[in-house]
């Protein structure tokens, strides 16, 4: 069945639309916030397609993903209650309980760290304001995280251009199912060792 060939073709289409910066710093914004894909599978294509705007685009994913993480570290701090059940709801729980152990532990280190971690970004702005921490440090950590982040992805696709994309596009069927696979497996062992 070819579903991520045709998903692939899509993303790269769009990645060279004139509003993909715009719609790039949206999903960004919105992933900092509440949405469950992050922008990186955009900014990757955007990235591969013109690698001229690579630091243009991972700058506007920064400062997008800053500010959302600005309005996810409020709703923690003044509407946790609110969002309580939406974070068990998405099957976040466990994320968010790791998250909040982490900062008891570390404090503002996390935030540096979460740019990196597989827990999804929002977890830990949410749990940044749930844990009242000091904003301004959350939010300059959190800008010298994303950036890191966002940097290497886009210079890296940049730097693989449209020669791998076409390379990725050959194998996505069997990556894009094989990540699939790799999710199951994690999960199920997860659930095992709960």
């Amino acid at each position: 069945m070819q579903l991520f060939g045709t998903i692939y073709d899509k993303t790269m289409a769009w990645s060279k639309h004139t509003y993909a910066a715009y719609w790039l710093s949206f999903v960004s914004f919105i992933e900092a916030i509440f949405f469950p894909i992050p922008p990186d599978v955009m900014l990757i294509p955007m990235s591969m397609a013109k690698p001229q705007n690579a630091f243009k685009y991972a700058v506007y994913t920064t400062v997008a993903s800053v500010l959302g993480g600005m309005i996810g570290y409020f709703i923690g701090l003044y509407a946790f209650e609110w969002v309580q059940s939406l974070i068990a709801d998405w099957g976040m729980q466990a994320s968010f309980d790791q998250a909040k152990a982490w900062f008891e532990v570390w404090g503002v280190a996390v935030v540096f760290l979460a740019g990196f971690s597989p827990i999804p970004y929002k977890v830990f702005t949410i749990c940044a304001g749930v844990m009242q921490m000091v904003f301004f440090p959350f939010v300059i950590t959190a800008a010298v995280s994303r950036f890191a982040r966002f940097i290497l992805v886009a210079k890296l696709s940049a730097w693989g251009g449209e020669k791998y994309a076409d390379k990725i596009r050959r194998s996505i069927e069997l990556i894009g199912w094989g990540t699939i696979a790799l999710a199951v497996v994690a999960y199920t062992i997860y659930q095992l060792t709960k």
